[in-house]
């Protein structure tokens, strides 16, 4: 499998342009590693420890951590933006990982000390900033590709309504008007 299977699809866009640059960046880190599975394709990232390397230090995220444990973060993240309200994602059971909170620009940002750390302080850093519920998984089958909800209300349902909103619509068309 190839980092770039696992690129941000430009078709699939993740965040609004009107957040900063540091938000934006953690908004990218997250949804990229929500994405480093592929339904779509079948492939996973984290089936190949090199790839998982190289993918880690593209974003000079430091060491990559095993495997079997970014899959285990990234299953609890992916089940976490799956729920649709806080009180289901508090039940939802989170692996423990070192972190420490560092004055950046004279703000408090909380850090990781390898790439899981890295990826869980962004998250979290989204969550304190009530980003996090923007995120979602586009819920069809052959997708479920995480994506940032840029709609004023959060209403965004697909990933991309070119591609998996027009096959659903075009699914549901079908059935309703299927002569007997």
């Amino acid at each position: 499998m190839s980092t770039e299977a696992v690129a941000v699809d430009t078709e699939r866009p993740t965040a609004p342009e009107s957040v900063g640059p540091d938000l934006q960046h953690d908004i990218d880190l997250t949804v990229a590693f929500l994405n480093t599975r592929d339904a779509e394709t079948g492939t996973d990232l984290l089936d190949e420890p090199e790839q998982w390397c190289a993918w880690c230090r593209a974003r000079d995220l430091g060491e990559a951590p095993p495997p079997r444990s970014a899959r285990e973060v990234r299953d609890a993240m992916r089940a976490s933006v799956s729920c649709t309200d806080a009180a289901s994602a508090e039940t939802t059971s989170w692996p423990e990982w070192p972190m420490r909170m560092v004055l950046r620009g004279g703000v408090p940002v909380l850090t990781g000390n390898d790439a899981l750390g890295g990826v869980l302080a962004a998250a979290f850093n989204l969550v304190a900033t009530g980003h996090w519920w923007r995120i979602k998984i586009c819920p069809a089958e052959d997708c479920l590709w995480a994506f940032y909800d840029r709609s004023r209300n959060r209403s965004r349902t697909w990933c991309s309504m070119r591609v998996c909103g027009n096959r659903e619509k075009a699914r549901s068309w079908r059935e309703r008007h299927v002569v007997p």
